[in-house]
C-alpha cells in the first residue's frame, strides 16, 4: 500500500523539528514587495520581516500557491510513490484552494484528494499533523481525509492585532470594523471562523486583549483531552512565550509549540500579532 503524503503551505508555518518527523510537504505562498518576489518562509524570515514591515512605508502583496506549482508537486509526490492529500490554507482567505483544485483536475483517477481546510496557520497545522500522524501509522488516503475532516471540529483559534489597518488594506475584514481598533488603544480578538477571519469583541489594551483570549481558549477546550496549544506570533517572542508557559501550567497541555505567523499571513495581520490555537479531543 502506498503511502500518504500530507501536503500543506507555508502559512501552516510549523516548526521543522516536526517537519522531519512525519510525511508533510509544504508548498510556499508568495510575497511581492517594491517588485520582488518573496518565497514565504524561504526567501525572507519572519523576524526580517517583521522589522522591514514595521518601517515600511510600503505594503507587500501576497501571492496564492498557482495551479502549475500544485501540477508539479502533486506529480513529484505520485512519482515518489506517495498519494497525496492537499490541506492548505482556508477557501476564504486565500484563492490557493481554487489552484489546488483545478491542478487535481490533471490527476483524473490518481490519488490525489483536496480538502478546504477552512483554517490558516498553527489552526491548520494541528489539522496537518493529525492528518500526518495518522499517515504515518498507516492510514490510508481516504481515512487520512477522514481525520482531517473530523479534527476541525476539534480546532478554535484566536488572535489580537496591534492595528486592524493590514487587515483593512488587504480586505481580509470589512472597513467598518476598521474603527475599532483606531481609537482609545482598543485592541481587537479575531477568530478563524468558518474559513474566514471574524471579529469576536474589543476590549481596551493588550493586557486584556491576551486574558480574554485565554479565557475563550479554556471556555473553547472545555476540558476536553488530549490538549495541544500553540502561542506563535508577529515579533512578540518574550510575550509568545510567556503566554505559552502560561497555558502549558494552567491547562496541562499534552502537546506546546511555539511559532511565528508566517511573513505571507503576516502582510495582512501586522507586527504585533500574538496568536493562539488549540486542538482539543
Amino acid at each position: 500500500m502506498a503511502n500518504v503524503m500530507i501536503l500543506t503551505d507555508s502559512t501552516a508555518y510549523l516548526p521543522q523539528e516536526l517537519m522531519e518527523q512525519y510525511p508533510i510537504s509544504i508548498l510556499p505562498l508568495t510575497l511581492i514587495w517594491e517588485g520582488k518576489p518573496y518565497r514565504d518562509g524561504v526567501d525572507i524570515s519572519p523576524d526580517e520581516f517583521y522589522m522591514r514591515l514595521s518601517v515600511s512605508d510600503s505594503l507587500p502583496q501576497t501571492s496564492q500557491v498557482t495551479v502549475h506549482q500544485y501540477r508539479e508537486m502533486f506529480q513529484e509526490l505520485l512519482d515518489q510513490g506517495y498519494e497525496v492529500l492537499n490541506l492548505g490554507i482556508s477557501k476564504g482567505i486565500s484563492g490557493s484552494y481554487d489552484s489546488a483544485v483545478q491542478a487535481q483536475k490533471s490527476f483524473e483517477g490518481k490519488p490525489v484528494a483536496v480538502v478546504d481546510t477552512k483554517l490558516v496557520s498553527m489552526a491548520l497545522g494541528f489539522q496537518v499533523l493529525a492528518a500526518a500522524r495518522a499517515a504515518k501509522k498507516g492510514a490510508s488516503l481516504d481515512e487520512c481525509v477522514q481525520i482531517a475532516e473530523d479534527a476541525y471540529s476539534k480546532i478554535g483559534v484566536y488572535f489580537t492585532v496591534d492595528t486592524l489597518k493590514y487587515l483593512a488594506a488587504g480586505g481580509r475584514i470589512n472597513s467598518a470594523k476598521r474603527l475599532l481598533g483606531t481609537a482609545l488603544n482598543i485592541k481587537p480578538i479575531l477568530e478563524i471562523r468558518d474559513g474566514k477571519i471574524e471579529l469576536v469583541e474589543s476590549v481596551i489594551s493588550k493586557k486584556k486583549a491576551i486574558k480574554r483570549m485565554i479565557s475563550l481558549v479554556e471556555k473553547g477546550i472545555d476540558g476536553r483531552r488530549p490538549l495541544r496549544i500553540s502561542v506563535f506570533h508577529a515579533l512578540e517572542h518574550d510575550a509568545a512565550q510567556a503566554l505559552l508557559d502560561e497555558l502549558k501550567e494552567s491547562l496541562g497541555a499534552d502537546e506546546a509549540i511555539l511559532t511565528h505567523v508566517s511573513p505571507v499571513i503576516g502582510a495582512h495581520v501586522g507586527p504585533g500579532t500574538l496568536s493562539i490555537a488549540y486542538m482539543a479531543g
